[in-house]
């Protein structure tokens, strides 16, 4: 049996690292994606156990373990290959629980990220032959790219056992522990300091908030039809999709024409619409690269995608084919400085806000993504309201916009926060962005602003900065000596920044902890990648006398009657 192997964490896994522990337990399933595979008829349990098992032999991926310690890093753990427990649920009445529900648990039910693997494993039968595989994958140790080959060689092994031949699968060329070795590289570091350049530059020119014009503090509305913000009228976050059958071939015939891919003819709309609803002249966005340009590295199974910066000029009023032009040549200069650790992006943007003496705001998330497989059946355009994101609120995000290219529509999913956007305007924003894309090249933004109906931005002063608080000394002792502590330094200048005291971003994880472990809470990842200074930071922190219980996989599956099949 080969031992377990340690390796650092790769970049795309960074930006995943910091994602799950912005998040509290109990909301990480976030982080989750669940895969579903359809079972040919002729397939055995014991096949579907096989296949699962060989996948998690053939990628190390799917048997890693991410943990803070030792050493200042964190570090993702690779176990020797052993039969994952795969859980058999029945669709038939016989007093155990329903598959959906079973599912709904395996997938809400957070990982324990130093102990489980990033997989779990669920087939449901009827009549004892097996109907489908579901797989719940720990988004650290997976990206879209990935959960697409885990399907595709589940499949294959599938149609192998299925034909009575065996399936031939491709060798693993490199794991991700290699990919780490990789980065770790003088050529990568390389690399890394010329992106690292440009999106310091990028950074450097963002508003400090995208939104100042439309922000809302509590009873203090920021346009004259909008009510002050109320907990029962209003939650922290919106969630509304509009679903449009036309918009499908709109996009693709704009794409053709212009010789883009049809991601960039759907970001150059949310840029239409964003200045307009903003009023600014720079639009600024965090898109997303899956970072697997050709290279012996681009079939590495794991997290491999990251948030890119892309900013957009749109002072001088401009059509929406030369918005386009202007999308697509920043989208390519940002794809081309994707190759860059995200933690050190965070911490570029803690050092610009310590040098306006305020946070930068990056804003908004868009995120593209086809699914040809799914199908919306629609015969015309309809919103909807979806259920409050809970989760993504903790995000500190304004907005995040998703398009999902269907076989048969684009669904477009917006969430927004209630300070930036009220209901009124989310429906505004969605329906004015369909319109957009219907009206053709010449449309420009001053025509968006008065086809949405939005009201115009306010002028607002900058917020002045935050009072010194009040000497907290036991608390100060234990933020500055934690912080010391995880990131190896000499001396702590409690009137810094987290990261201007030379806190890397990356340890953050470790240094809440260590704070925990010294009985301290109440401080985040956001507040220790923002530019308050720590002595600000430890007024946050309060004493804690014992930890709730944490919920493991095992006290959700509590019905003995489901088998944990061994090999």
């Amino acid at each position: 049996m080969s031992a377990a192997k340690n390796a650092n964490l790769c970049w795309g896994q960074r930006y995943m690292w910091l994602k799950y522990h912005r998040l509290p337990p109990g909301e990480r399933h976030d982080t989750h994606i669940v895969l579903r595979l359809a079972i040919p008829h002729d397939v055995t349990v014991a096949n579907c156990r096989a296949a699962i098992n060989y996948l998690t032999r053939r990628h190390e991926s799917l048997r890693t373990t991410y943990h803070l310690d030792p050493g200042p890093e964190p570090r993702q753990q690779v176990h020797p290959p052993a039969a994952l427990p795969i859980l058999l649920v029945t669709t038939e009445r016989d007093g155990t629980p329903a598959p959906a529900e079973i599912v709904e648990r395996l997938g809400t039910t957070d990982f324990r990220l130093d102990t489980d693997w990033p997989i779990r494993a669920c087939v449901i039968t009827t009549g004892g032959a097996p109907k489908q595989i579901v797989l719940v994958l720990n988004h650290l140790a997976v990206d879209a790219w990935t959960v697409r080959e885990i399907k595709r060689e589940l499949t294959v092994q599938c149609a192998g056992f299925s034909s009575r031949r065996p399936a031939a699968l491709e060798p693993v060329r490199n794991q991700p522990s290699d990919l780490a070795r990789h980065e770790s590289s003088a050529e990568a570091t390389a690399v890394a300091a010329r992106s690292l350049a440009y999106w310091g530059e990028e950074i450097a020119r963002l508003p400090a908030d995208p939104f100042a014009a439309r922000r809302a503090p509590d009873g203090d509305p920021t346009t004259p039809d909008r009510e002050p913000l109320t907990p029962e009228r209003d939650p922290v976050a919106r969630s509304a999709t509009l679903t449009s059958p036309s918009l499908l071939d709109a996009v693709r015939r704009i794409a053709a024409a212009d010789q883009v891919w049809p991601s960039l003819v759907h970001v150059t709309a949310y840029t239409a619409m964003m200045a307009a609803y903003t009023g600014l002249g720079t639009v600024a966005h965090l898109s997303f690269s899956g970072n697997r340009e050709p290279g012996p590295y681009a079939g590495v199974m794991t997290c491999m995608f990251a948030p890119m910066l892309v900013t957009v000029d749109c002072h001088d009023d401009p059509t929406f084919a030369e918005l386009l032009r202007r999308v697509a040549e920043r989208f390519e200069l940002a794809r081309t400085h994707s190759s860059a650790p995200y933690d050190e992006v965070v911490e570029l943007v803690s050092r610009e806000g310590s040098r306006r003496g305020r946070p930068v705001r990056l804003g908004s998330e868009v995120n593209f993504i086809k699914q040809r497989s799914s199908e919306a059946r629609a015969r015309r355009t309809t919103f909807a309201w979806k259920t409050v994101p809970t989760a993504w609120a903790y995000e500190e995000m304004d907005t995040y916009f998703r398009i999902d290219e269907w076989r048969d529509a684009v669904v477009v999913g917006f969430h927004a926060r209630s300070s930036i956007m009220g209901a009124g305007d989310m429906e505004r924003f969605l329906r004015g962005y369909e319109t957009v894309l219907l009206a053709g090249a010449d449309i420009r933004i001053s025509d968006v602003t008065r086809l949405a109906g939005f009201s115009t931005p306010a002028t607002h002063s900058t917020p002045a900065p935050d009072k010194t608080p009040e000497n907290a000394p036991e608390a100060e002792q234990a933020l500055a000596d934690v912080v010391r502590q995880v990131n190896g330094l000499g001396k702590v200048d409690l009137s810094d920044s987290y990261t201007l005291a030379g806190g890397r971003a990356l340890r953050i994880p470790r240094v809440l902890a260590l704070l925990a472990a010294h009985g301290w809470a109440g401080a985040s990842v956001h507040h220790l990648t923002g530019p308050q200074p720590l002595r600000a930071l430890a007024r946050k922190l309060t004493p804690v006398t014992a930890a709730p219980p944490e919920i493991t996989p095992e006290a959700v599956i509590e019905s003995p009657r489901h088998v944990l099949t061994q090999p």
